[in-house]
């Protein structure tokens, strides 16, 4: 067996890239690399017992020339009866209405075919489905050195992974000389992509200009070397994610907010990472779990910058309330007890809603924003012991006032100017807005919750607590009772 084969084979087994009875689509251009990979993968595929599929996409770019590989490789499959697919797509077009450049269009499309046939796969009764491509360890050069051109962290040192899910890169085992070495022992020919030779790709100037120098002018083992650096990133970033996931059982709470206390939060869960546990890591690990935080809210990695998780590091040291708006529609806030990152909701605006509460035989109802609805019922309590008010839990939702004290028209509203609270039995008053941050009630649901009011004087903050003015006492007269219910979607009380 052929070096080259057995390098690859090696490989398949390291990472368990392919297992019995496995479907393996490869892609076949036509070109040195994907012709070996096929070659490769068809010596391999007795011995590993798989079935092998070719899919093949003619970019429609580059006129009788991709009609030539196109034609090369279907001939290639047919003599060596190989199952395989042919996707012709327009390119050119394609990235014009996408606003994308041909080279990140020919990226889509091509990914696009192989889903197809996974798919169709699937669909047949396989289960195991992998797609193999023919990067090689030039190819990892290239991308790691691209990667820290752009600002890459040490998950860009890794270059290209052997396997990522049901994508595999069996070639990664043989530098470009040795696949070349490969053809010609084997007398097997391919077609060249005139596009490889011009440097209009990034990708193509590294690779005609940068590595070559590289090579050349500092040392002749530029390639070998990268992929050494390339496995030892990989070690380091599994054992940084290990840690990170140990970590984040200590410093991160995640909650998913609900119609609780009397108001309406927003429907998005909330990651808090608190500032005590947080500041007793290792920096590494802190970046990672802030980037961790921000990927899981968004549901992916890209646009996530070293800027903006140096931006959320800075808010630990800033005072509460201060937020920063980061990719996504999402917003990190340095809350009492650490940092906060929640998804920002499209919402309507917050009206200044009123509604009078008319006592007694009252009963209306309160929407808030979010659709949520509030039932409050209003009545004189008559012939009870007043002994019972003391009895009655703060965080109730049905409470008994003085009915007596009450100098302006009962109303159901949300928070407004000027609004305060009595909190002992003095009569001492704290400004609404000093009593939220005194209880840390976050800055973003203060607009939002329901209030019972006389005039500017908050009688009762459902959920928290009512104004001591309004207790009832032996001198107390009427006693009007306030009950808040929240309806469910069918109309009947929680």
């Amino acid at each position: 067996m052929n070096n080259a084969v057995l390098e690859t084979e090696k490989l398949i087994e390291k990472y368990d890239m392919i297992c019995e009875g496995d479907v393996v689509i490869a892609g076949v251009s036509g070109g040195a690399d994907s012709v070996c990979l096929l070659f490769v993968l068809y010596e391999l595929q007795k011995k590993l017992r798989f079935q092998l599929k070719v899919c093949h996409v003619n970019h429609c770019l580059r006129g009788e020339a991709a009609d030539r590989d196109e034609a090369y490789v279907k001939k290639l499959c047919e003599t060596m009866g190989i199952e395989y697919r042919i996707f012709r797509e327009d390119v050119e077009l394609i990235a014009k209405n996408r606003k994308q450049s041909t080279e990140e269009a020919g990226r889509f499309v091509r990914r696009e075919a192989f889903e197809k046939m996974c798919l169709e796969a699937i669909n047949n009764g396989e289960k195991q489905v992998k797609i193999a491509t023919a990067h090689h360890k030039d190819d990892n050069a290239e991308t790691m050195i691209l990667n820290i051109a752009r600002g890459t962290g040490l998950k860009g040192l890794r270059g290209i992974m052997p396997k990522q899910g049901k994508w595999i890169h069996p070639l990664l085992a043989l530098t470009r000389k040795q696949i070349e070495e490969y053809l010609k022992e084997n007398r097997l020919s391919w077609k060249e992509d005139a596009t490889n030779e011009e440097d209009d790709y990034t990708r193509n100037r590294i690779r005609h200009t940068i590595i070559p120098a590289m090579t050349s002018m500092v040392n002749e083992q530029t390639v070998s070397h990268l992929e050494e650096l390339s496995a030892q990133a990989e070690e380091i970033w599994d054992y940084l994610e290990f840690s990170t996931q140990q970590a984040w059982e200590r410093c991160v709470t995640v909650s998913q907010p609900s119609a609780d206390h009397g108001h309406i939060t927003s429907e998005e869960t909330v990651y808090m990472i608190r500032k005590d546990s947080f500041e007793t890591l290792f920096p590494a690990v802190q970046k990672q779990m802030i980037r961790m935080c921000i990927a899981t809210i968004r549901k992916e990695e890209k646009d996530i910058t070293a800027l903006h998780v140096k931006s959320v590091l800075e808010l630990f040291q800033k005072q509460v309330g201060r937020q920063i708006h980061l990719p996504g529609n999402l917003v990190a806030r340095r809350d009492y007890d650490g940092v906060v990152l929640k998804k920002v909701m499209e919402r309507k605006t917050v009206m200044q809603t009123e509604l009078a509460l008319n006592v007694p035989d009252s009963q209306l109802f309160f929407q808030e924003y979010s659709g949520k609805t509030y039932k409050i019922e209003s009545c004189f309590v008559e012939g009870k012991d007043k002994n019972i008010a003391l009895g009655i839990p703060q965080k109730s939702y049905t409470k008994w006032f003085d009915y007596d004290i009450i100098e302006h028209r009962l109303c159901v509203r949300t928070r407004r100017q000027g609004d305060y609270i009595a909190i002992d039995g003095s009569g001492k008053r704290q400004k609404l807005k000093s009593w939220f941050i005194n209880e840390k009630i976050p800055k973003e649901l203060r607009d939002t919750m329901l209030l019972i009011a006389d005039g500017n004087h908050i009688m009762w903050i459902p959920g928290y607590r009512m104004s001591s003015a309004y207790q009832v006492s032996e001198e107390t007269g009427k006693i009007v009772e306030i009950k808040i219910t929240e309806e469910n979607e069918h109309g009947r009380d929680n």
